[in-house]
């Protein structure tokens, strides 16, 4: 298994961790990922990153499809492969939610599904530069000829010659948009995949990439898991407690949650129900209390080396190709031990 680095978004302050992602290089870690929400964006961290390190891929984990237009997406992932050389970038896209796509962009949360076939179209076409650019979807098209359209928009070829097979990574979830992930994408990153039910997910992807024609081994899964290095495992466990009722109680509308879903999907349908009925009550700190020990510890990986290795095992076997992480220093280099990097022990 493939071991990734994340370091997701800002808070008030951007501090991009170089000397952790140079140690994350040298230990063997395949790539090291970036977020934005609405605050610091994924793109740029990335680029300096690109000035500072030589081998690892560059992944956004994700890019906000209502941030940018398809075009401009394309334009700057193909701009930072190019300055990051040796073919080193991961173009990971997702739709954020109706909150921010509507309250922070302007945009219409519209339909997503068929935004996302769109969206990684329209990129995949300027980077092949087979021809100028036109696309007629249900979303998405160009030229543009709706509403305000002056009727003179002109087909074009992007003038950079990018690579033509930048990898395209899809952050999804539900049934639907996971299949059709298989068939357009590259690769998945998944909100919420644990070994636990990896197998709801098997089918759906097994559907999307027969579609295309495309085999297992066509197709990336990337899963996320904070790790803690610890001999206290209930302390990190709450400690953890935290983001986890503020995403599936506050993070996106009362009805329309995706964090609150996956929660659901997982199994732990009371608590989630729960957690979002206190968090919206205000009453923050009795919605973190309502947070399962087991939901947390299915999805991380703490404690002692050797309960981290035993449940990394669960990992190795659950279907994902790679496994991004959180963690300090400490758990960075544990992990390169536990996954046999060729680098551990640097």
């Amino acid at each position: 298994m493939k071991l990734g680095l994340m370091l997701g978004y800002s808070g008030a302050e951007l501090r991009v961790p170089v000397e952790k992602v140079r140690l994350a290089e040298r230990l063997g870690y395949d790539t090291v990922w970036t977020a934005e929400a609405y605050g610091s964006d994924a793109i740029t961290p990335l680029a300096f990153l690109a000035a500072h390190t030589e081998r690892i891929r560059l992944g956004t984990a994700v890019i906000q499809l209502a941030g940018r237009t398809p075009a401009n997406a394309a334009m700057a992932i193909a701009t930072l492969d190019a300055l990051a050389g040796h073919g080193r970038v991961v173009c990971g896209v997702g739709v954020s939610g109706p909150q921010i796509v509507e309250g922070w962009y302007g945009q219409p949360w519209g339909s997503p599904y068929y935004r996302l076939k769109d969206y990684v179209a329209i990129m995949k076409k300027i980077w092949r530069r087979e021809e100028p650019v036109t696309h007629e979807g249900k979303e998405i098209r160009l030229p543009y000829r709706g509403e305000g359209a002056l009727g003179v928009g002109k087909p074009l070829t992007s003038i950079l010659h990018s690579r033509p097979d930048i990898p395209v990574f899809l952050g999804t979830g539900m049934e639907a948009t996971v299949r059709l992930t298989a068939e357009v994408a590259n690769g998945w990153l998944p909100l919420g995949y644990v070994p636990e039910t990896a197998s709801v997910y098997a089918p759906w992807i097994e559907a999307g990439l027969a579609k295309a024609g495309k085999t297992a081994a066509d197709f990336e899964v990337q899963a996320m898991a904070p790790v803690e290095v610890t001999n206290d495992v209930q302390s990190s466990l709450d400690r953890m407690k935290p983001a986890i009722a503020l995403y599936v109680g506050g993070m996106g509308h009362k009805n329309i949650n995706f964090h609150k879903e996956m929660m659901v999907r997982r199994g732990f349908g009371e608590a989630a129900e729960r957690i979002q009925e206190l968090y919206l009550a205000k009453q923050k700190a009795e919605a973190v209390e309502a947070v399962p020990d087991e939901f947390v510890d299915q999805g991380a990986l703490v404690g002692d080396r050797q309960r981290i290795a035993t449940r990394f095992k669960a990992w190795e076997q659950s279907g994902a190709t790679g496994l991004s992480i959180t963690g300090d220093e400490s758990a960075v280099r544990l992990m390169a031990e536990v996954a046999g990097l060729r680098g551990a022990g640097r």
